[in-house]
């Protein structure tokens, strides 16, 4: 059978199936499965049980999302978040038969559920003015409120995951599930998270910036609370960023993962233990030259979830993933600080659930040819047995590129890593147009995993070559932090490196035809690129940052990452983010720049978008510039998707009109 090419809109063919939980006595599973319904535009995600023959029934039905499925302790109900009544909000349904009971009814939502260790108490995030928010659900009759100003005197005063900052925090809060009563476990006007229970239930763990100008102290420490007293003990030192909790399960160590800003936001994730009786924190793995945790960029998965430490049943250690080398594994870890590798399939592993107390875990493991399945895991025996295939039916109708590592050097010499993939329908001894994909962070990592973006341009007849330059995690310390002060240099040279390598090595290339595009980070190479070379014929940028000395101000994180990744500032080193912007050079420009932006995005704002194009058209450039109403920074991996559709239409549009030889 003839499989047929890739096109945008197969992004509503897709299943995504995130946050597998397995329970321990029933040796059953939950997991959220996603799909993308184009006639009402909507994302829709219903929650699934599975054994580990391969079969699964839906938990949950209707549309709207139902996600974080949570087991009780004895494994007779499960806890999720649903917003079938407008807000998200948590419920509690019996695993046997029975209806969804609706047990919270917050003001502004509910999320995060953690069931307390005795099961009749369910500890949960949401956004509070005060405790009367816990009660109060808003209605859609309410009466429109008239608009008022808004009053800024912190530097953070908005977020590109939730817009403009206004007086409400997120809280930690519990449910009695016997009493239906729903108490604020903290308050003032500080953001709380990252909760966890001690085993014996009389204490929670949880992360916050408590400092006194938290504008200016930027960490997140550690506390441990006491539930009926509510005193709490600070456990790290306002010196670093920690986050996802764990405690041991005998109760003695509480675990958590994080560093202390030694390369300030190019710090490698590490792994920390407390003892909880002498106060002593250790860094366990100081010695792992990794990043803990999954960095890898897709376009595909949204709602993943960071499992963090997940200790044996009797706390000798621990597993936890890792990623190395463009993909991500699990390793095993002890109190000792002795670390293990063991499971490395060089994919991109992006769910582990496990049962630590006989060593098999459920997987959700994805590369470059499949969007992701479940898999069981055991450890003992090395063995992987697929459980589920959503995604089958269509990966047998379609014509996927795979992608092949290569590997290569830099000017000065250090290794890099990448990948390229060959055009659907390749033929031997014909040339194709390349397009260059430059990742965004730059503090992040390509992957051996899917790329729905990859696969659409090489439907479309285009080689895609993606690379990991200094600056992505996966290649240890020194890698990571090595762009710092120097966007544009090194990293730059990086990039240009894995173009001259692939024409070198693969002669299917077609010199003449190259083009280039990224996000964010990638979106500031791309402007890079073409404002200091001609050798692309097309260039997109998205998301992007063009201008340091009004990113400093207009981006929701630009006050401070201006300064720990340019090394500039507003005050004596203007010059250092002025020389460092793509705009500065913006008449060297003479590649067709289509320009792509969210209206929404607070990370990169869209003025950065702006004045680039307004700048190129002036001086008479090639240009064109497509604003995306309402879309944030996330546009790309979890925005509307019908304009996740034009984007991609837009990218592919661009690349046919410029470079020859695409279909």
């Amino acid at each position: 059978m003839t499989k047929r090419k890739i096109e945008s809109t197969d992004l509503f063919r897709l299943t995504s199936i995130t946050d597998p939980q397995w329970d321990k006595h029933s040796r059953k599973y939950a997991f959220v499965q996603t799909t993308v319904h184009e006639d009402e535009n909507e994302y829709r995600s219903t929650i699934y049980v599975g054994d580990l023959e391969g079969n699964a029934v839906p938990f949950t039905s209707g549309k709207g999302r139902a996600t974080s499925p949570r087991w009780s302790p004895d494994g007779s109900k499960l806890a999720f978040v649903s917003n079938r009544n407008e807000k998200s909000q948590l419920y509690v349904m019996p695993v046997n038969g029975g209806e969804a009971e609706q047990v919270t009814f917050c003001k502004n939502g509910a999320r995060g559920p953690v069931w307390s260790p005795c099961g009749t108490k369910i500890l949960f995030s949401t956004s509070v003015e005060s405790a009367e928010d816990l009660h109060s659900t808003s209605s859609k009759s309410e009466e429109k409120k008239k608009p008022e100003p808004l009053v800024v005197e912190k530097m953070r005063y908005k977020s590109d995951a939730k817009g403009f900052l206004d007086n409400k925090n997120d809280h930690l809060a519990l449910l009695d599930l016997k009493t239906k009563e729903v108490s604020l476990l903290t308050e003032g006007d500080r953001d709380y998270g990252s909760a966890a229970w001690s085993p014996d239930g009389t204490k929670i763990a949880f992360v916050a910036n408590l400092e006194e100008n938290p504008d200016v102290s930027l960490v997140s420490d550690v506390y441990v609370m006491d539930v009926q007293s509510k005193e709490k003990k600070k456990i790290t030192h306002s010196n670093g960023f920690f986050s996802t909790i764990s405690f041991s399960p005998d109760g003695q160590y509480l675990s958590f993962l994080g560093h202390e800003k030694e390369f300030h936001s190019a710090t490698l994730t590490r792994v920390w233990v407390t003892q909880l009786a002498t106060g002593e924190t250790h860094c366990l793995t100081e010695n792992l030259d990794v990043e803990v945790g999954d960095v890898a960029i897709g376009d595909f998965h949204s709602g993943n979830v960071n499992p963090g430490l997940m200790w044996t049943e009797e706390s000798e250690g621990f597993y936890f993933l890792m990623s190395d080398q463009g993909a991500t594994g699990i390793y095993f870890g002890s109190l000792d600080g002795s670390m293990y590798p063991i499971h490395l399939p060089d994919e991109h592993v992006y769910a582990v659930s496990m049962l630590t107390d006989s060593h098999e875990a459920i997987v959700g493991v994805s590369n470059s040819t499949d969007p992701g399945e479940l898999y069981y895991l055991d450890f003992r025996s090395q063995t992987r047995t697929q459980l589920t295939k959503v995604n089958e039916i269509w990966k047998n109708e379609v014509e996927l590129s795979v992608a092949e590592p290569i590997r290569y050097k830099a000017p000065d010499g250090w290794d890099l890593h990448g990948w390229i993939m060959k055009p659907a329908g390749f033929e031997e001894g014909k040339k194709y147009p390349t397009i260059l994909e430059v990742h965004g962070g730059p503090h992040a990592m390509y992957a051996n995993t899917y790329f729905h973006e990859f696969q659409t341009l090489t439907a479309q007849g285009f080689v895609v070559l993606f690379t990991n330059p200094r600056g992505s995690h996966g290649y240890g310390q020194e890698f990571v932090d090595a762009v710092r002060g120097d966007y544009g240099g090194k990293d730059y040279l990086d990039v240009m490196a894995a173009m001259d390598y692939a024409l070198e090595t693969f002669d299917f290339i077609d010199e003449k035809n190259l083009g280039i595009t990224g996000g964010s980070y990638g979106g500031f190479m791309t402007n890079w690129v073409v404002s200091h070379t001609d050798r692309f014929k097309a260039a997109v940028t998205q998301r992007s940052i063009s201008n340091w000395l009004s990113f400093y101000g207009v981006s929701d994180i630009g006050y401070y990452f201006s300064e720990w990744e340019v090394k500039g500032d507003m005050g004596e080193k203007v010059d250092k983010l002025w020389d460092h912007s793509p705009i500065k050079y913006v008449s060297d420009v003479n590649t067709p720049l289509l320009i792509l932006h969210g209206e929404k995005d607070y990370r990169c704002p869209v003025e950065q978008a702006e004045q680039l194009f307004i700048a190129l058209k002036q001086q008479g450039k090639t240009t064109k510039l497509v604003r995306f109403p309402g879309a944030n920074h996330e546009l790309s991996r979890s925005g509307d998707p019908a304009l996740r559709i034009h984007r991609l239409d837009h990218i592919k549009s661009w690349f046919v009109e410029y470079l020859e030889g695409a279909k």
